[in-house]
């Protein structure tokens, strides 16, 4: 969330910053509980001081035999201190209000996001590789899916509903085999220690990366437990830290495979056939915690670790860089990498690269040192290292033959067995 201070010392630039994200916020409202809230502080600060000084003279009242100007005096603090009371209820109804504004108020972007009004104004960064020509033609995934028996959609429908499907025989395998492909990738190379968390979690954790209170309608939960299915590994992984103060003198980077539980995917009927859109999928997320210096120029390191996964399955990609309208609630700055898919022609989005600032740690309370040892929050940042549903998709597209047989990447070859393809 965003500093109550910083807004009122730069409200000007907090209220054009989210003009830029088409986001609206009562900056001004705001400004008034704040406001009121300092003065009803000043106020009961001043009789706590009044009344401090009145209950030492009453014992010099009573030591001088002047009872009732001693009794006068302690129905003076009574009377003190019932207004504070009041004043100290004030304060915390006004803390309430202050904290329900807040939270609802999205991160600043960075100052190195690119303004822009909607996705069309995102700038495409770099690619990799080429559209792969076909003399034969192009099935999308669905078709495949059926053909090779790798997914059954109208059995997962069956079982639960519309965007549940099952992954059967060897499209299980190949699940199983990328999940294992990037946790191997992430933690031999890259750095990351695995871990494996809860795949439910409390309201404070959700609270702590965003997902709560504005998105609340999104997620799947259980009121019997008070606890919300994650929608993405980062929830459990970033709140591994919350209300702590950690060592980040070297970056902290975790990696996890977790299923993940969304409402919101494939509403009002779009891209409801096949895997576009899923209300459960799976994912390997990549999170860091560093200092804010080592922010940005870690940012590049997470991007780039998300693209070395495509690299390595030989698929086209590009990279593109969030315009401020396009940005995610709590994201400063953000990468997408999408994948080009040839069966149903388009790019896929298969991560988010996303730099939060301070922003989840102030929400989660996540602290370092600095070189003073003084503590300050630390930088947040996370990226899907990658999601599977739209790899899966751009994999078997890619990949497919005229006999209807799929080729499998070379990397993955070892996990599935030895299989080259499947069919």
């Amino acid at each position: 969330m965003l500093d109550i201070k910083f807004i009122r010392e730069n409200a000007d630039v907090v209220k054009q910053a989210l003009a830029n994200r088409n986001a609206e916020a009562d900056i001004d409202g705001l400004l008034e509980l704040d406001h009121l809230r300092r003065a009803v502080i000043t106020e009961a600060e001043g009789l706590k001081t009044e009344r401090n000084a009145a209950s030492k003279a009453i014992g010099g009242l009573m030591k001088e035999g002047k009872k009732d100007e001693a009794e006068a005096s302690k129905e003076n603090v009574r009377i003190i201190g019932d207004r504070i009371a009041v004043l100290d209820e004030q304060v915390r109804e006004l803390d309430e209000k202050i904290s329900n504004i807040i939270l609802y108020i999205p991160n600043l972007p960075s100052a190195t996001t690119p303004v822009g009004s909607s996705e069309e104004d995102n700038p495409v960064l770099r690619s990799f590789g080429e559209k792969k020509e076909f003399s034969f033609e192009v099935k999308p995934h669905w078709d495949i899916c059926e053909e090779l028996k790798l997914v059954d959609f109208e059995r997962g429908a069956k079982i639960t509903g519309s965007g549940f499907p099952v992954y059967t025989g060897q499209g299980a395998k190949l699940q199983r085999s990328l999940i294992s492909f990037m946790l191997d990738l992430h933690t031999t190379e890259h750095g990351y220690t695995e871990v494996e968390p809860p795949f439910v979690c409390n309201a404070d954790s959700m609270t702590g990366t965003g997902q709560l209170p504005k998105f609340s309608e999104d997620m799947y939960y259980t009121p019997s437990d008070e606890l919300y299915l994650i929608p993405t590994a980062e929830v459990p992984v970033t709140n591994l830290y919350r209300e702590e103060i950690i060592d980040v003198e070297k970056p902290v980077k975790l990696t996890a495979y977790t299923p993940c539980f969304r409402r919101e995917a494939g509403a009002a009927g779009r891209d409801t056939r096949g895997l576009l859109r899923l209300h459960q999928f799976d994912k390997v997320e990549m999170v860091n915690f560093v200092t804010p210096e080592q922010s940005a120029a870690q940012h590049e390191i997470l991007i780039a670790e998300a693209e070395k996964v495509l690299q390595l399955l030989g698929l086209h990609y590009r990279v593109i860089e969030l315009c401020t309208a396009d940005l995610g609630f709590s994201a400063a700055k953000c990468y997408d990498i999408e994948l080009w898919a040839p069966g149903v022609e388009r790019w896929l989005e298969v991560s988010s690269v996303s730099n939060f600032g301070d922003y989840q740690a102030r929400r989660a309370r996540i602290r370092c040192r600095d070189e003073n040892g003084k503590p300050q929050f630390v930088h947040t940042l996370n990226g899907s290292g990658v999601a599977l549903p739209r790899l899966v998709v751009a994999l078997i597209e890619s990949y497919q033959n005229a006999d209807g047989t799929v080729t499998l990447p070379e990397v993955l070859r070892p996990y599935m067995g030895g299989l080259e393809k499947l069919g």
